[in-house]
């Protein structure tokens, strides 16, 4: 007979495993990064996005990006996350390449990992897409590739999908949490989900009145916590019904205000370091407006690790979340 000692023991075991095992389908410990080479404000995507500014010539924001750039990967790599780093494009301008994860995702199969490539809403963002050197990146670092789909055609209808900028992933029940705006097309998203077997929320959400750009602006999830600003959701059932996806997931959920949305506490990412700690990164902006309560709770999912990034933020719109595209190998 087992003594109920023995019990709580080894269900004390099977419940670490679990959330270990459910932190490795979310998370990955390796990222590939993009050299803001020629980062500066940039007019095409300024339309949709209200959190980019005009403040600095495009030399100083270049060479202030470029310093930041380089110590969030430092910082990253003390950390053990494994960051494969790449540069710009030097062909053409690309003011807006430190953000690969819009372009791009990467999903495990049985045979390798897949690439997904995606519709971009502007003509110069549409000039990072570089599949090839993506390939022969990850070829290079040791990554079996199964296959790429390439969604990418969908720009000359108009229609974009800018990657996990524009959906939130919960990779452990394969939903796509996505707020609907010209940079985050339905038919588009549909067509993602029935390749990948995804199944999609769909909402709206608005920072004042205009529509969020990116999803990833007012959301995050991890393997068990979600940060979100539900008071972006305008619609009471639409609210509802994304609160009721959450807690039906088991994720503990953080709310943040508009206030902290735009002080870029949404843009935040769980990774794990290679020998397997979870940890949560963001920027020094977002660190500095979670409540000492909101830090709490995130700090029981993982390590915080912020990382300063104000030109970055400030000029180009978007905060550590964007900075990094997941590679899950």
């Amino acid at each position: 007979m087992v003594k109920p000692a023995r019990y709580l023991v080894l269900f004390s075991i099977l419940f670490f495993v679990g959330c270990a095992a459910g932190n490795r389908h979310q998370t990955t410990d390796t990222v590939l990064m993009v050299s803001p080479d020629d980062f500066a404000y940039n007019p095409q995507t300024a339309v949709s996005n209200v959190f980019q500014h005009k403040d600095a010539p495009a030399s100083e924001a270049a060479r202030l990006a470029m310093a930041e750039f380089d110590a969030v990967v430092e910082k990253m790599e003390k950390e053990k996350i494994r960051v494969l780093r790449v540069r710009s494009r030097e062909d053409v301008k690309t003011p807006d390449a430190v953000f690969p994860n819009n372009w791009f995702s990467t999903h495990r199969g049985k045979t390798g990992t897949a690439i997904v490539v995606y519709p971009m809403a502007t003509p110069n963002r549409r000039d990072e897409i570089r599949v090839d050197l993506l390939e022969s990146t990850l070829r290079h670092s040791g990554i079996d590739l199964s296959e790429v789909i390439d969604l990418s055609g969908y720009a000359r209808q108009g229609k974009a999908l800018e990657g996990t900028g524009a959906m939130v992933f919960d990779r452990i029940h394969k939903v796509a949490f996505v707020s609907l705006s010209p940079r985050a097309d339905r038919a588009v998203l549909e067509a993602f989900c029935a390749r990948l077997g995804y199944r999609p929320v769909i909402f709206h959400s608005y920072d004042r009145n205009a529509l969020i750009y990116h999803t990833n602006v007012m959301m995050s999830v991890g393997a068990d916590f979600a940060v979100i600003c539900s008071e972006s959701i305008k619609d009471p059932n639409e609210k509802q019904m994304v609160l009721d996806e959450l807690k039906g997931l088991g994720k503990r959920i953080v709310e943040i205000s508009p206030a902290q949305m735009g002080r870029m506490c949404g843009n935040v990412l769980e990774l794990r370091t290679t020998d397997g700690k979870p940890v949560i990164i963001m920027s020094e902006t977002a660190h500095a407006a979670f409540t000492p309560d909101q830090k709490a709770i995130l700090a029981g999912s993982g390590a915080l690790l912020p990382f300063r990034i104000p030109t970055i933020e400030h000029i180009g719109g978007g905060s550590i979340r964007c900075m990094v595209a997941e590679i899950f190998h």
